[in-house]
């Protein structure tokens, strides 16, 4: 039997996520890591996003939607976003990865409350670090020592990722209703709700910022 609406669309742009992330972090390895050091470990947390997606494009199948019609209806505003939020250089890049893919997998967390145990396990698999806070907070902490200046820019850099993000989960939201309902539960004042789920991604969001020294 075929799952609901809401669980296929949440995989299914999980699953789009994951893959455009892997694709995104591939090429910043290529075109802007400053060593091969760093290329070596962005590559890796590439890999580990696409075998995410793997996963997700497998537990598609098994549930009986087709993987890729359930992602293709997140792909313009995923790929709106990633276009808008294109880094230009290696630090921009780092918060990205940290900040940017940070408070959308915080989203996606929320929604995911909602799953049966078995795939709520699934999408906590998914959404694992892998080593990604580390690795950015580390080397942007380490060129803020280096060049205090750029704490500003950064800064709002990381203000801008934030606000397209929101701004193309609303999008989603809004085409997406199967999927925007996962986010508040059926017997709870909607706006209530929904400003708690705001409170505490806020909360994650700036967790994030002071990790980075920002």
């Amino acid at each position: 039997m075929k799952e609901s609406p809401g669980v296929v669309d949440l995989l299914g742009v999980l699953a789009y996520a994951e893959l455009s992330a892997f694709a995104r972090m591939t090429e910043d390895a290529a075109s802007l890591a400053p060593s091969l050091a760093d290329r070596a470990a962005l590559s890796e947390l590439a890999l580990a996003e696409y075998a995410h997606f793997r996963l997700l494009r497998d537990q598609l199948a098994e549930l009986g939607a087709d993987p890729e019609e359930a992602m293709s209806p997140f792909v313009e505003a995923l790929d709106g976003w990633h276009t808008q939020t294109a880094p230009g250089d290696w630090l921009e890049a780092l918060v990205k990865a940290y900040v940017g893919e940070g408070i959308a997998f915080d989203f996606y967390r929320e929604a995911a409350k909602r799953l049966d145990p078995p795939l709520a396990k699934l999408v906590d698999q998914v959404l694992a670090d892998e080593g990604r806070s580390q690795f950015a907070v580390e080397r942007v902490r380490a060129a803020l020592e280096a060049d205090p200046v750029a704490a500003g820019r950064l800064a709002l850099w990381a203000r801008r990722l934030v606000g397209e993000a929101l701004s193309q989960g609303q999008r989603v939201a809004a085409s997406r209703p199967e999927l925007a309902r996962m986010l508040v539960s059926a017997d709870a004042d909607d706006q209530a709700e929904i400003s708690r789920m705001f409170a505490r991604l806020t909360e994650e969001h700036g967790k994030r910022m002071t990790a980075l020294g920002l």
